[in-house]
């Protein structure tokens, strides 16, 4: 099951880009080509969250459709699954232009007063100028 290893790499990767802060809930991208079962990862993600500041976090799952573009006749099409990778009306190979996201897009952390009591959620964009944060799927 890699939805384990997902959810694990996803909660290292928030970890160390909000090590300090109690996570509320985390948003995925995750493109249909990836073959992740949101239930699996739901599931996964809560027992690997066990212990850590993401337990109980909640988890959205944003999912991208597969889609591809011919450059022979510069038709944009949905690739569905399983994928079909080659046009239907010039016979050229497509090219992929979605559907293999595996994103974290936003983290959004409780803020916490003087007494450690939560007041508030403030949302973090984990992302940076220099680069996204992806997680490698296998």
């Amino acid at each position: 099951m890699h939805e384990l290893s997902i959810a694990m790499a996803v909660i290292d990767q928030v970890r160390d880009a909000v090590p300090d802060d109690r996570v509320e809930s985390l948003t995925l991208r995750i493109g249909e080509l990836v073959a992740v079962v949101p239930e699996a990862l739901e599931f996964s993600f809560g027992l690997a969250a066990e212990g850590t500041l993401l337990a109980g976090a909640r988890l959205v799952i944003e999912t991208v459709d597969g889609e591809a573009h011919c450059d022979g006749c510069g038709r944009d099409t949905p690739t569905g699954m399983p994928p079909v990778l080659w046009c239907g009306d010039c016979e050229r190979p497509l090219t992929l232009l979605a559907g293999r996201e595996l994103e974290i897009l936003r983290v959004v952390v409780a803020d916490e007063g003087p007494d450690g009591a939560a007041v508030g959620d403030t949302a973090r964009d984990t992302t940076r100028d220099e680069e996204t944060s992806h997680v490698p799927h296998r």
